[in-house]
C-alpha cells in the first residue's frame, strides 16, 4: 500500500527554517475508564483497578493535563475523536455475544455529551487540532465514515481536515479513497502499535496524485518497551528516533493516548512525552499538529492534481 504512494516532493520546504518536523497527536479512544476497571482487574493490580470503579475520579480524563503540558512548552497537537456505533442498536446480533465487543462498548462515549463537547470547543479555541478517529467498521464503510465525520463537525462547528482510523485499520488504499471522497485531506493511520521507526520513509506520502496526504505514524507509546521499569531504555529509543529524523530532515509523527498521561495508571509515560517534545525543540524541530504541517505543504509545495502527471491508478491492496 505504501509502495503505491509517492513521497511528497520538496516536502521539507514546509519547515525550511527547522531541522525536521515532529507532529504530535492523541487518539481519544476512552476518556472514561468506568466499568472497564473490572476487565483490567482480571490481569493486574486488582485492588487498584477495582477501587477506581467506585471512585469519583476518572483517571482517563486527561485533557486539561495534556493541554497544560503543551501550553507550557508552547506547542499544539491533534486530537482525534471517535464516534463508535452503538453495539445494541447499530451492530449485528452476532457481535452481542462477543466479549471483546462488550469491553469496547463499556468505554464508548458520545461527542455530543456536554463534557466532551466542551473539551472539543476548548481545544479548538486554544489552537489545537480536532480531527476524526474513524471507528473500526468505518474503515471499510464510507457511509459510516461520513456519518462519523459529520457528527464531529456538528459538535466542532466547522470542518475537520484530518483523520486516523481506530486501531490503525485500513482497508488497503480504499480507506484513503473514502476519506478523500468525504472531504478529508490527510490521514495518519499508516503504522503499527507493535513497532516504531520510519518504516515508510521520511516524507509524507501522496497516494492519489492530488492534495490528499498521508502522514505515516512513527511511534505509538505502546510500542516502547519497559517505559515504567526501565525509562532510560525507552528514552534512548525516543532520542534515537529524533536524531534519525534530524539526520534525514524527516517528518516524524507520534501518538500518545490521553490515558497514558495518568502517572498512577501508566508510570513514566507523561514524563517521557514531555522530555521527547522538549528535546525536539532543543534540536530545532518544527513541532505541531499535522493540520498545520499540511497547510504549510499546501503553501510551499504543489500537491494539487497535476493533469500532466501519469495519474497512475491505485489498485486497492
Amino acid at each position: 500500500m505504501a509502495a503505491a504512494a509517492e513521497p511528497v516532493q520538496g516536502y521539507s520546504a514546509a519547515f525550511e527554517d527547522h531541522e525536521f518536523a515532529l507532529c504530535l497527536s492523541h487518539d481519544v479512544d476512552r476518556p472514561y475508564k468506568g466499568f472497564r476497571s473490572l476487565y483490567y482487574a482480571l490481569f493486574e493490580r486488582p485492588t487498584y483497578h477495582l477501587r477506581t470503579v467506585l471512585s469519583e475520579e476518572n483517571p482517563y480524563w486527561q485533557f486539561e493535563s495534556v493541554m497544560a503540558i503543551e501550553s507550557d512548552l508552547g506547542v499544539r497537537s491533534a486530537w482525534y475523536f471517535l464516534v463508535e456505533p452503538h453495539l445494541l442498536r447499530e451492530r449485528p446480533l452476532a457481535e452481542w455475544f462477543n466479549p471483546e465487543q462488550w469491553v469496547q462498548f463499556m468505554g464508548r462515549y458520545d461527542v455530543t455529551d456536554s463534557d466532551v463537547a466542551a473539551v472539543i470547543g476548548a481545544l479548538d479555541d486554544g489552537g489545537w487540532e480536532v480531527g476524526l478517529h474513524g471507528s473500526i467498521p468505518a474503515h471499510s464503510d464510507p457511509d459510516r465514515l461520513h456519518v462519523e465525520k459529520n457528527r464531529v463537525e456538528d459538535t466542532l462547528g466547522h470542518e475537520v481536515v484530518g483523520a486516523r482510523q481506530h486501531y490503525l485499520r485500513l482497508d488497503g488504499t480504499r480507506t484513503w479513497r473514502y476519506q478523500r471522497d468525504i472531504g478529508l485531506r490527510y490521514d495518519s493511520s499508516l503504522g503499527t502499535s507493535e513497532s516504531y521507526g520510519f518504516r515508510y520513509g521520511y516524507a509524507p506520502l501522496r497516494p492519489f496524485d492530488d492534495d490528499f496526504v498521508v502522514f505515516p505514524l512513527t511511534l505509538m507509546e505502546q510500542a516502547l518497551p519497559a517505559v515504567s521499569t526501565n525509562p532510560e531504555r525507552a528514552w534512548h529509543i525516543c532520542e534515537s528516533l529524533l536524531q534519525e529524523a534530524a539526520d534525514n530532515r524527516a517528518v516524524m509523527t507520534i501518538l500518545w493516548h490521553p490515558r497514558y498521561f495518568n502517572e498512577r495508571e501508566f508510570p513514566g509515560y507523561c514524563g517521557l512525552y514531555r522530555r521527547l517534545v522538549e528535546r525536539a525543540l532543543e534540536m530545532d524541530a518544527w513541532v505541531g499538529p499535522p493540520v498545520e504541517l499540511y497547510e504549510r505543504l499546501c503553501d510551499t509545495v504543489d500537491i494539487s492534481t497535476d493533469e500532466n502527471s501519469s495519474q497512475r491508478p491505485l489498485t486497492p491492496s
